[in-house]
C-alpha cells in the first residue's frame, strides 16, 4: 500500500509576511492510510488456489521441481505463512488505540514503552527486517493500555514496509488518535536484504526516530526520551 503524503508546511505559524523565514515541519500522513485496515472488503483478491500456484511458479523458476516429495505440501505452507506474517493489512490501528483510560491521578510526564520487538518484511525485496521499536508519549488526562502500543507495532510490522515509513505509522497514528502532547518513537532493525543478500553486511542496524508536538519543539525532550532508551540498554 502506497503511502499519501500531504505536502509539507513550509512557513511558520504567525511568521510575518515577507520575513523570508521558514520552519520544516514534516510531511503528514493521510489518517486513511494508517487508522483503518488496509484491505478493502470490495478488493478482488486471488484465491488462495491462485496464491499456491503462484509459489509453484516461482519454485520452478528457480530450478526446482515443485513435484518432488520435500517440495509437495510447500506452496500451501507458504501461502499460510503469508496469512500470518501479513495479517496487518486486516487490522485496524485505530481500534486498537481507542479503548483508554482516565485513572491517572494527574500524571504529566510521557509514557515510555522500550524494546518492542517486531519482524517486518522490506516492500523492495519481500525480506525480513526486525528488531525493536520505542515509543513515548505525554498524555492529556487519558493513557492507552500498555499491550495497545505493542499491538500497533505488531499490525504496521505485518505489512509490507520501509523502516522510515514504519516509524512515521506509529508516530501519526498515536498522534491523531490519543490527540497526546507529544509522540516520540524510534525504531532500530537488521534488514537481511542488506545482511543475507547484495552487500551483506550482517549485524549492521538501521535507527529511525520521529517527533511530534513537545517532542518536536523541546530538544530537551528528545534527550531525555533517547537516554533513557540507552541507559535502559546497558
Amino acid at each position: 500500500m502506497d503511502a499519501v503524503i500531504k505536502p509539507i508546511r513550509n512557513a511558520a505559524d504567525g511568521a510575518k509576511a515577507g520575513d523570508g523565514k521558514k520552519e520544516f515541519r514534516p510531511a503528514q500522513l493521510d489518517p486513511a492510510e494508517f487508522l483503518a485496515a488496509a484491505v478493502d472488503p470490495e478488493q478482488n483478491r486471488p484465491s488462495r488456489a491462485e496464491a499456491e500456484r503462484a509459489v509453484q511458479t516461482l519454485l520452478a523458476y528457480i530450478g526446482e521441481n515443485p513435484q518432488r516429495e520435500g517440495l509437495l505440501d510447500t506452496p500451501r505452507r507458504v501461502v499460510e505463512a503469508y496469512d500470518e506474517v501479513f495479517q496487518g493489512y486486516h487490522q485496524s490501528p485505530a481500534e486498537v488505540l481507542n479503548k483508554t483510560f482516565g485513572e491517572t491521578a494527574g500524571y504529566d510526564d510521557f509514557v515510555l514503552i522500550r524494546d518492542m520487538g517486531f519482524v517486518s518484511h522490506c516492500e523492495h525485496h519481500m525480506m525480513p527486517f526486525y528488531g525493536k521499536a520505542h515509543i513515548a508519549y505525554t498524555p492529556v488526562e487519558r493513557v492507552v493500555g500498555l499491550s495497545k502500543l505493542a499491538r500497533l507495532v505488531d499490525i504496521f510490522g505485518h505489512r509490507l514496509q520501509t523502516q522510515e515509513h514504519l516509524t512515521a505509522q506509529l508516530a501519526a497514528a498515536v498522534d491523531e488518535v490519543l490527540k497526546p502532547r507529544g509522540v516520540a518513537v524510534m525504531v532500530e532493525a537488521e534488514h537481511t536484504c542488506m545482511s543475507a543478500r547484495g552487500i551483506r553486511k550482517e549485524g549492521s542496524r538501521t535507527f529511525t526516530t520521529r517527533f511530534t508536538g513537545n517532542f518536536r519543539d523541546n530538544p530537551a525532550e528528545q534527550a531525555r526520551f533517547m537516554s533513557m532508551i540507552q541507559a535502559m540498554s546497558r
